[in-house]
Formats: structure tokens, C-alpha cells, sequence
């Protein structure tokens, strides 16, 4: 009987475990240090052209969540961007496949100047669990200059904000103290 095993599960809720929620000043306390910094550094946010280089797509799933309404990219002072041309970072998954790797350096060749490469997993550091397999290049620094490498299998949206907020404070310039500058005037 197909029908009354049908209803019972479209009753039933999913077997799923419930989603581990991010603590809330944690996430304030990112968004505010992202858009200080991104802001400071470019004037502007900080627009990411996401590119999958081969993967199983599990850091994709990280990714879209990232953007999704838990961890909300956007209010970071964040944006994903369909062009490379309009991008500041490219954020890539995956090990480079052989097929992947001219439109790689395609898509590098096509994002203006400042550009950060971003090597966001396991696989797109050196290859993963793809690493030796005929098809596949190898990691991203293989193929193009890495500036951040995110490490996980697959790294968590945190991680990813976290290491693009890493990533925008190391470009800022160093600071000079001047000497008498912290004394006060008197």
C-alpha cells in the first residue's frame, strides 16, 4: 500500500537535525568590523565573483548559505557580483579541473586591479581528495597567486567571513605612531 505511506511522510517532519545558530554578537561584531574595514579600504563594499573550479560542491552549499537570510552577506557591506568585471575578489571552490583551468585564468585576467583570489576549501588549496586524479590540475595556487586560503572541508560560512575580513585588514597600510602623539597637550 503506496498511498497510506505517502501521506504518513508528507504528515511527518523531515529526519533532519536542527541548524547550529551562530551566536548573535559574534555575527554583530563581524558585521561591524567587515564594513568598517571594507568601507576604509575601498570606499565602497567589497563585491565577490564566486567561481566553481570542479568541486563536489559542498563549499557551494557554504557559500549560498553565506548569502542566505542566517548569516546575510549583504549586511556585511558584502555583495556577490555575476561579472568579473565588477569584482574586487575571486572567490574560488574546488580543485582546478583540466577543462577549468583556462577559464580560471580567463576569469582572473577579466577582474580589475585591486584583485584578492581567495582558495575557499581543502580542494581548492591542493587538490583534495581529487589531488593526483587525471582530471584534475591540482589547487588554485597551481594555476593563479592565492592571497587567502580558507581551510575546511567544507569551511563554514563564519570561517569564510572571517578570513575576508582577514583578508581586508592585511592590505590596509601600517599605521605610524608619531612620538608625543598619545601624550596630552598641556
Amino acid at each position: 500500500m503506496l498511498w497510506p505511506k505517502l501521506a504518513k511522510r508528507l504528515a511527518s517532519r523531515p529526519l533532519t537535525d536542527a541548524r547550529p545558530a551562530p551566536p548573535d554578537e559574534v555575527v554583530a561584531a563581524l558585521a561591524q568590523r567587515l564594513e568598517a574595514t571594507a568601507r576604509a579600504r575601498l570606499g565602497r563594499s567589497l563585491s565577490i565573483r564566486q567561481v566553481d573550479a570542479g568541486s563536489c560542491n559542498g563549499c557551494e552549499l557554504e557559500v549560498n548559505a553565506m548569502a542566505g537570510v542566517l548569516y546575510d552577506l549583504e549586511r556585511f557591506g558584502l555583495r556577490f557580483v555575476a561579472s568579473p568585471r565588477h569584482a574586487d575578489v575571486l572567490l574560488v571552490t574546488g580543485p582546478v579541473g583540466r577543462n577549468m583551468r583556462e577559464a580560471l585564468e580567463r576569469t582572473r585576467a577579466c577582474v580589475p586591479e585591486p584583485c584578492w583570489v581567495v582558495a575557499a576549501g581543502d580542494c581548492a588549496l591542493d587538490g583534495g581528495v581529487f589531488k593526483g586524479s587525471y582530471g584534475v590540475e591540482g589547487g588554485v595556487p597551481a594555476v593563479l597567486p592565492v592571497d587567502l586560503v580558507i581551510p575546511g572541508c567544507p569551511p563554514s560560512p563564519l570561517q569564510m567571513l572571517e578570513g575576508l575580513l582577514a583578508l581586508l585588514r592585511a592590505q590596509d597600510p601600517p599605521r605610524r605612531i608619531q612620538a608625543g602623539a598619545a601624550a596630552e597637550p598641556g
